[in-house]
């Protein structure tokens, strides 16, 4: 059997983790006097880098003030993370056996977030998930999704290309860099993007529930 790459978005697909992102993104936007932004607001950035995030949420503000709410969340998410050891989210339910599943030996593994490293490794050490993943690519080691950075450093550092590998995301942010990169897409219906936004940005396939992504990948390699 030819080699596949599985590439995997964190928030919004394996960790349930928007209250978190709420809850920093609100204290760096009062910090700065600034009105926070709503939670669907949150929900439609989750995947993009800091950076980018916080343009969108806060469009028309000056450098100043974008890079002290970049600042801003990332001192507070890591400031949550630490007195909160609860917050961590949890895990969509099925997340665990579906990895185990699609683990073989012809299935090599990888994570694509937005996440800051620190971020990641926290998440893949809290949830044991290390094991399951050759490589991951953060938003400190690519450009923002939707740009292919973190999927074509996958596929460097896995040999796998671009025709064998699936991305599997929950935002239209996944499915875009996904598409830019030439590999087909998975959306994920439980996450932070409706699934009509994931059709629109190209998903071959919409999954509903952890089990049903073995169909979908039998369909896709």
């Amino acid at each position: 059997m030819t080699p596949r790459l599985l590439v995997f978005d964190c928030d919004g697909t394996l960790i349930d983790s928007v209250h978190a992102i709420q809850h920093a993104m609100e204290e760096a936007f009062v910090a700065l006097s600034l009105d926070a932004p709503s939670p669907a607001a949150v929900r439609g950035i989750v995947g993009l880098s800091v950076p980018q995030a916080v343009a969108a949420l806060a469009p028309g503000k000056d450098a100043e003030t974008l890079a002290a709410l970049d600042a801003g969340f990332r001192a507070s998410s890591v400031a949550y993370r630490v007195s909160n050891p609860e917050s961590n989210g949890q895990l969509y339910p099925g997340t665990i056996e579906a990895l185990r599943r699609v683990h073989t030996p012809e299935t090599v593994m990888a994570v694509a977030t937005g996440k800051a490293r620190r971020g990641l490794e926290h998440v893949l050490d809290v949830f044991e998930l290390r094991p399951f993943f050759m490589t991951s690519q953060t938003a400190d080691d690519a450009p923002s999704k939707p740009h292919p950075g973190m999927l074509e450093n996958c596929e460097r550092q896995t040999g796998i290309p671009a025709t064998q590998t699936v991305m599997i995301g929950d935002t239209s942010f996944d499915i875009e860099m996904a598409r830019a990169h030439g590999c087909s897409a998975i959306g994920v219906s439980w996450g932070y993007h409706p699934v009509d936004a994931l059709r629109a940005a190209g998903a071959h396939r919409i999954i509903h529930d952890f089990a049903d992504l073995d169909g979908a990948l039998d369909d896709l390699t």
